[in-house]
């Protein structure tokens, strides 16, 4: 990283100047820095959304999306899905770099070690309503891990902080399972030893004593593929709110109930379930896709597109283009056609071909692949949202434990602009 001091200047209306340093961070992206500017000025920036703000330095994710490239820890995502399983890839997240293969080995064994719930957790999961949204039951259950594993309680956290970190990496996986099975009123399946992560979250989902359920080796691949693209993002609503929380000093299951919440909306993880709602809809009303493109260009139509585009992607994003991949895959070893599918694609097929859409970088993104893969593989819509999580959760972690050592940790505390009304005087109620 290279700083070059007073590299700008920001010149006022009376005429005063603010020198500020120019930041070139290392993969050359460069930023002002005015960490100063409202204690020598009286200014504050005003930014919408945050989209021109960086609120911290980080070494966990890399974006640049006018050339479509994610990174983690400076590793390819194409590389890493490659060559590399979840727990891989959230041990590096959370450790900062690939685990050894006795590494791996050890780490497996430990989630595995961690991965029951108390007992008493069950009679929260009866207690919800079978129609509860399964991402309202993730984050209570989140929350309520600390009141059941209060390490992080205690006098120097530091010392517990790796087992509570263990503790909710394997742990997350089977509270979104049971979610699963409270849902469709089936009894709760444990984890299993012999069974990989993904494999493990499969049978814990799908498995009962009449079906003879085994997992199959294609979704197992999916499942650790596509938790392996969602692991991390950079500074997204979710991990923004998680490390915003995670500033006051909350513990780590209350900043990640923190991301669940945020991470809930159909604006973020949710856009996956909202492609699919949009296919039923296409689907149920018996549009045709040239009428669908048609409704996507009018201004006038209030219809909206669900899974194109993408707020940092100026170019195919790389995530959509692995999706898109493991996607054929999955679907050339589903039994049967299904309509919704088939609808899918030849939305994809028509979007990735018409001008409009190409001129103005509205490719498919992630959320449309992995709505479509998880329908295949027999995931109910309700659930898409909690696989997400799932897979971001070694991302938030990583970012609370990197906000937590923080040289320049700060509470987080935005500034506004006021517009309300100025001062006023109460009158009296009986006057009003």
């Amino acid at each position: 990283m290279f700083r070059n001091r007073n590299g700008a200047k920001i010149v006022l209306s009376d005429g005063r100047e603010f020198p500020c340093d120019i930041i070139m961070d290392n993969a050359g992206d460069k930023s002002i820095d005015i960490t100063r500017l409202r204690a020598e000025t009286g200014f504050i920036t005003y930014d919408p959304g945050f989209v021109n703000t960086g609120s911290c330095m980080s070494s966990i994710c890399y974006i640049n999306g006018e050339k479509g490239i994610l990174r983690y820890r400076g590793y390819n995502i194409e590389d890493l899905v490659e060559k590399c399983d979840f727990i891989e890839v959230a041990y590096l997240l959370i450790k900062g770099m690939l685990p050894t293969s006795k590494e791996r080995i050890n780490y497996q064994n430990l989630l595995n070690t961690n991965s029951l719930l108390h007992v008493n957790m069950r009679d929260f999961f009866r207690a919800y309503p079978n129609d509860g949204h399964p991402m309202g039951i993730l984050a209570a259950m989140v929350a309520s891990l600390s009141a059941f594993y209060p390490e992080m309680r205690d006098k120097d956290p530091e010392d517990n902080l790796d087992l509570t970190v263990t503790r909710l990496l394997s742990k997350m996986r089977t509270i979104a399972a049971f979610t699963y099975r409270m849902m469709n009123g089936l009894d709760f399946v444990d984890p299993k030893y012999n069974f990989s992560y993904c494999a493990n979250f499969l049978n814990m989902m799908f498995y009962t004593t009449v079906n003879n359920y085994a997992p199959d080796p294609v979704h197992v691949k999916a499942l650790n593929q596509l938790l392996i693209l969602h692991a991390d993002h950079e500074q997204n609503c979710s991990t923004s709110a998680v490390r915003l929380v995670g500033s006051s000093e909350a513990n780590l299951y209350a900043s990640v109930a923190a991301g669940c919440c945020a991470l809930w909306g159909s604006r973020h993880g949710g856009a996956n379930q909202a492609v699919m709602d949009m296919l039923s809809r296409i689907h149920s009303e018996g549009l045709s896709i040239d009428s669908v493109i048609e409704k996507a260009k009018s201004k006038e139509d209030p219809f909206r597109l669900y899974g194109f585009g993408h707020r940092v992607y100026k170019t195919f994003d790389p995530r959509a283009k692995i999706a898109k991949k493991l996607c054929r895959e999955v679907l050339s070893t589903s039994k049967g056609t299904d309509p919704l599918l088939e609808i899918a694609m030849e939305l994809e097929e028509r979007a990735t071909s018409d001008p409009y859409f190409i001129e103005r970088h509205l490719y498919p993104n992630v959320d449309f692949y992995t709505g479509i893969i998880f329908h295949a593989m027999g995931i109910p819509v309700s659930m898409f949202t909690v696989l997400f999580a799932m897979g971001r959760l070694p991302g938030w972690i990583a970012h609370y434990l990197e906000w937590r050592h923080d040289p320049y940790l700060k509470i987080g505390r935005p500034r506004q602009i006021y517009a309300g009304p100025e001062e006023r005087e109460v009158v009296p109620i009986a006057e009003r």
